[in-house]
């Protein structure tokens, strides 16, 4: 077949000097042994043949049988490459800037299939391919149709651009069949840890966290993926599972992803975080500060605890995949526990030093004077409205996609039919009930960071405390020292790794009210697991307690030396204590 195709073309490859040449759907000449496309083009007549719309594609788990004239192959990377796509273009409708799609998105897609030696390299592995049915029509090809193919010759070319900082020109050590092994292959929550990892590149201001959110609201093509595919295209049977949607993906799912695309690519050290990008934790905890109406005279204390345990350095927080054992820091994770210890500094959070230091705060004179009890009483309802509220509007999302994947023939009447009676039943029951369906909140409204809205302005949730001040410290003997003294934290030793997961559960009966009430109410701001964010905070306790351990930390009014008393030596939490003296 190849042979009739070519035409007895027998000129040896200029990149490789094999002799082995096929034809592409456009009729170009290409080597099968490099992937080279050269300037020769066959001459057809019949040129709908070529076209032709009636295409079928070969199964993921078989190579490909003898195919029809009106049949066509397409790989499972051209799949995930017009999902990035798609996803790219929603991030930069949503203010991302236009590097990020053209320049760092591109590339890095470019380099992962380079190195799991899917393309633009000599020796390429199978790549599995996945079939779909066309519906036949004499109609001209559509846009949607001719973007399912963006750039898909250079997938086949050999020739990358380069990325600035990002040698493209060193081969891949990974073995021929790296590509068999699920740990190289492409799945949908990894399309996420790569448009991550290019915002990251970029220094966008957007992080993990706001990128799941824009997710979960639709605004970043992911759930019902097979909504955004051309309509007349429809993926079928086995070839469903590779891009089906359960659920969203975790945090820690992401991150972890995230980490482990970054090895496979090979990245070199990412740009500087420094204090001009907004994922530096010093403007990072003003956003969050805001979002959880706590005042900005907070923000000085933020500060000492940054500095206190040394998360202000830019080797600390510029992710290096070339380390031994890269980290990549959960930055807005870490901006919240930092929040959270300070809080815990001046006003303990333990159920009754808090409520104690309010009703002293509330019988000064001075007016705006920061009162935890008063901030309590505010966020709380709110908080608990906003919870309901995301509630509903997942209640009322569809629970089935407009064009459900059909998985086996002898499924499609079925599902098709619970399709038309789910359909039917709702709007019997609205036109029973004589009432219009509940909208869900449009995505193509602006977009907003914040979870909430504080401040004056008619529609916000309620009166801003920002310009409050704070009553953090008293007066004895002439000296000014804090009005807490004393700063709990749970068992801070590290379990050994691989042996032990995760003991929030195990703890949350034994943590105080009030501390367990902030992690909630940070978590939701986040939207991770009040778990993740608890062991953030540890992870900041442990960092300023051991730099500080043998030395006193000079604050603006007292010194804090570390006197640990453990009453476990087990991960349940107990209460310790640590002296807060004065310094002046």
């Amino acid at each position: 077949m190849d042979n009739y195709l070519t035409g007895g073309y027998s000129e040896p490859c200029g990149q490789c000097a094999a002799v082995e040449w096929g034809v592409s759907d456009g009729g170009q000449f290409f080597c099968k042994n490099c992937h080279n496309v050269i300037e020769k083009t066959r001459d057809v007549e019949d040129y709908s043949v070529l076209h032709s719309r009636n295409n079928r594609i070969s199964d993921i788990k078989r190579p490909k049988k003898k195919s029809s004239e009106d049949e066509r192959e397409w790989m499972v990377c051209e799949g995930f490459q017009f999902i990035l796509k798609h996803q790219a273009k929603a991030l930069v409708n949503l203010g991302v800037c236009m590097k990020f799609e053209t320049e760092v998105l591109w590339n890095f897609w470019k380099r992962y299939l380079q190195n799991t030696r899917q393309a633009f390299t000599e020796k390429s592995v199978y790549t599995p391919r996945f079939t779909v049915y066309m519906k036949p029509t004499s109609e001209p090809e559509s846009d949607t149709q001719s973007e399912l193919s963006y750039n898909s010759s250079d997938v086949t070319s050999h020739t990358e651009p380069s990325l600035s900082g990002v040698s493209t020109d060193m081969p891949s050590s990974l073995c021929s069949e790296a590509y068999q092994h699920s740990y190289t292959l492409m799945n949908m929550p990894r399309t996420l840890a790569l448009c991550y990892l290019s915002l990251l590149w970029v220094r966008e201001a957007i992080t993990l966290a706001d990128l799941l959110r824009m997710v979960s609201e639709r605004r970043i093509p992911y759930m019902d993926i097979q909504e955004i595919f051309p309509e007349e295209m429809r993926l079928f049977g086995r070839d469903v599972q590779v891009f089906r949607v359960w659920h969203l993906p975790s945090y820690s799912v992401v991150h972890r992803e995230a980490l482990h695309l970054a090895q496979i690519l090979q990245l070199p050290t990412f740009p500087t975080i420094s204090q001009d990008c907004l994922l530096h934790p010093l403007p990072l905890t003003i956003r969050y500060l805001l979002d959880a109406n706590l005042p900005d005279a907070l923000h000085v204390w933020v500060h000492k605890v940054i500095m206190g345990a040394a998360m202000d350095s830019e080797s600390y927080l510029t992710f290096d995949p070339t380390k031994h054992n890269p980290r990549l820091l959960r930055y807005e994770i870490q901006a919240v526990a930092v929040i959270i210890v300070a809080m815990k500094i001046l006003f303990k959070l333990d159920d009754h030093a808090e409520w104690k230091l309010s009703e002293e705060a509330a019988k000064q004179k001075k007016k705006e004077v920061f009162r935890l009890k008063r901030w309590f009483e505010m966020v709380q309802p709110v908080l608990e409205k906003a919870r309901q509220n995301k509630e509903r509007e997942e209640a009322l999302r569809k629970w089935k996609p407009t064009n459900p994947f059909i998985t086996s023939l002898q499924r499609k009447c079925l599902i098709l039919k619970k399709r038309r009676v789910a359909d039917y039943l709702e709007q019997r029951f609205h036109k029973l009930t004589d009432s219009a369906p509940d909208q869900l909140p449009s995505t193509s409204n602006p977009y907003s960071s914040f979870r909430f809205s504080w401040g004056s302005e008619e529609g916000s949730d309620g009166p801003s405390m920002c310009n409050s001040r704070l009553y953090c410290t008293s007066k004895k003997d002439g000296f000014k020292n804090l009005a807490n003294r004393k700063y709990w934290h749970p068992e801070l030793t590290l379990c050994p790794k691989g042996l032990c997961g995760n003991h929030f559960s195990e703890i949350e009966p034994w943590l105080p009210r009030m501390y367990s009430w902030v992690l909630d109410l940070f978590s939701f701001i986040l939207g991770v697991r009040p778990a993740e964010v608890h062991e953030g905070v540890l992870n900041v306790e442990r960092r300023f307690i051991s730099r500080n351990h043998h030395s006193k930390i000079e604050w603006t009014y007292h010194s804090l030396t570390k006197k640990v008393k453990s009453k476990t030596a087990t991960c349940v939490a107990k209460e310790n204590g640590t002296d807060i003296t004065d310094s002046v």
